[in-house]
């Protein structure tokens, strides 16, 4: 970890573009924060960074190679989830929301039980950071609910034409699945090419992820980021019927 930068409250990132990974035996990690400072969250995700920590841990700044991406034309819809969209119409009782109890929604997030981890990374620091972002409208959360209640969502960090996703929760089956579905349906409405994924999953890579090179990834970032979005982060469940089309 001596290889690796330690960033005070202004320090710069290390540029991924231009700089090898600090210590190759940790690829992907960039620097390491002792808190997660004002204006640093934002700084990092305009260059493609992310935080990605436990509890107990400084925070670790990574930019992964390869990223993995969702373009949201390609999102996999499987003949049981068509089912499910259909279903999901036909009910009164299920709704989708927009930015609705945005930090409920990083809370289901944070305690969802996932196969093979111990723990979660979204620390009462992540909470607190990610919701300053949302009140500051570049962080937002998708939820299904069924007679008013969350059922599954996710929530993600938007600057201009450039979507990071970030977790998803699920209580009721594919309940996550209709939310990305949403968000896709909306991305590719409002021209966004690009979803990051952060790190490879068979879970996302079933549903149409797919890795690029961490140098065309941070190039698509230049450019998406400035690119302005015309509309405003709103939905409801009809917008997935672009997929019984």
């Amino acid at each position: 970890m001596s290889t690796i930068p330690w960033l005070g409250p202004n320090d710069p990132f290390p540029d991924p573009r231009s700089q090898s990974d600090p210590d190759p035996e940790v690829p992907g990690l960039l620097a390491v924060s002792e808190r997660i400072y004002s204006g640093q969250l934002e700084r990092a995700y305009r260059s493609g960074i992310f935080p990605w920590y436990s509890d107990h841990q400084p925070v670790l700044w990574w930019s992964p190679d390869p990223r993995m991406t969702l373009n949201p034309a390609n999102l996999k819809i499987s003949q049981s989830l068509r089912k499910t969209i259909r279903s999901t119409l036909d009910d009164p009782s299920l709704t989708l929301r927009v930015d609705h109890d945005f930090s409920g929604v990083m809370r289901a997030c944070a305690t969802t039980e996932r196969p093979g981890q111990d723990g979660t990374w979204i620390t009462h620091e992540i909470m607190d950071a990610y919701t300053a972002l949302h009140e500051q409208g570049h962080a937002h959360c998708i939820t299904l609910e069924q007679n008013q209640q969350a059922i599954g969502g996710l929530y993600c960090v938007s600057f201009g034409g450039m979507v990071f996703g970030e977790s998803m929760f699920s209580k009721v089956r594919d309940s996550s699945k209709l939310a990305l579905a949403a968000l896709c349906a909306w991305c590719y409405d409002h021209r966004v090419t690009l979803i990051d994924c952060q790190q490879e999953t068979a879970h996302l890579r079933s549903l149409g992820a797919m890795p690029i090179g961490r140098s065309e990834f941070l190039q698509h970032v230049a450019c998406a980021i400035h690119a302005p979005i015309q509309g405003k982060w709103v939905m409801d469940k009809f917008i997935l019927e672009r997929y019984l089309q």
